[in-house]
């Protein structure tokens, strides 16, 4: 892993755009197919929302799939080719902002949202930073939307640190630049909430028969 993973992961996430893009458009990620992506909608059609903010939006799928649903909707990423990718296909107000930008000024995503999704996104180790100053563009009965993969799913040692994805489960996974990423435990999880959201609810979507849940799904409250 290079001396700065942080750098490491935006790079990462620069030289896969293409293959990523291809992966969600064509439905190759069984997970996500299966079960995360309805997950994170259905908890999203449960909070009524108006204006939402996708934190991490990619090639913006998530925000198409609200389109025409009446929620105006803004989506951020630190990938240029990323952000390209999603202003092409539309549905949304998409800008290129790094998490690292978001923590100095969150106004830059803009103000005023009822909902913050973070889904699959929150791979860094500044989360709690993060969470804290969009905390600041939130309504006070905001909700966040947080989902992850499961600690659970993850091989040992159980304890927070960088890990690094090779996406050996993917197609053609040699092309795959591999990608630093940030584990975290249950506790740091919750943790990182704290103390600008108040935990609501924890849901951890499972595949049957799966071993373990996907995906950990929380959703927090803002603490005015």
């Amino acid at each position: 892993m290079e001396h700065d993973p942080t750098q490491a992961l935006l790079a990462s996430w620069s030289g896969n755009a293409d293959a990523w893009t291809r992966a969600v458009r064509e439905g190759r990620i069984r997970s996500r197919r299966a079960l995360t992506d309805g997950a994170v909608l259905q908890a999203i059609r449960r909070c009524s929302a108006r204006r939402l903010l996708d934190v991490g939006c990619g090639e913006g799928w998530l925000c198409r799939a609200l389109a025409g649903s009446g929620i105006e909707l803004t989506g951020v990423d630190a990938s240029p080719a990323l952000v390209e990718a999603a202003r092409n296909a539309g549905g949304a107000d998409f800008r290129c902002l790094s998490y690292a930008e978001l923590i100095e000024a969150p106004q830059a995503a803009g103000d005023g949202f009822d909902v913050i999704v973070c889904n699959f996104s929150l791979l860094d180790d500044r989360t709690p930073e993060l969470l804290a100053a969009l905390a600041q563009i939130a309504t006070p009965d905001a909700t966040l939307l947080i989902q992850t993969l499961h600690p659970l799913a993850v091989e040992p040692p159980y304890q927070d640190g960088w890990r690094l994805e090779r996406f050996a489960g993917f197609d053609g996974a040699d092309a795959w630049q591999p990608m630093p990423w940030y584990f975290r435990t249950l506790e740091s999880w919750l943790n990182a909430l704290s103390p600008t959201w108040r935990l609501q609810s924890l849901e951890e979507p499972r595949l049957p028969g799966a071993a373990a849940p996907a995906s950990l799904l929380l959703s927090g409250r803002r603490v005015v």
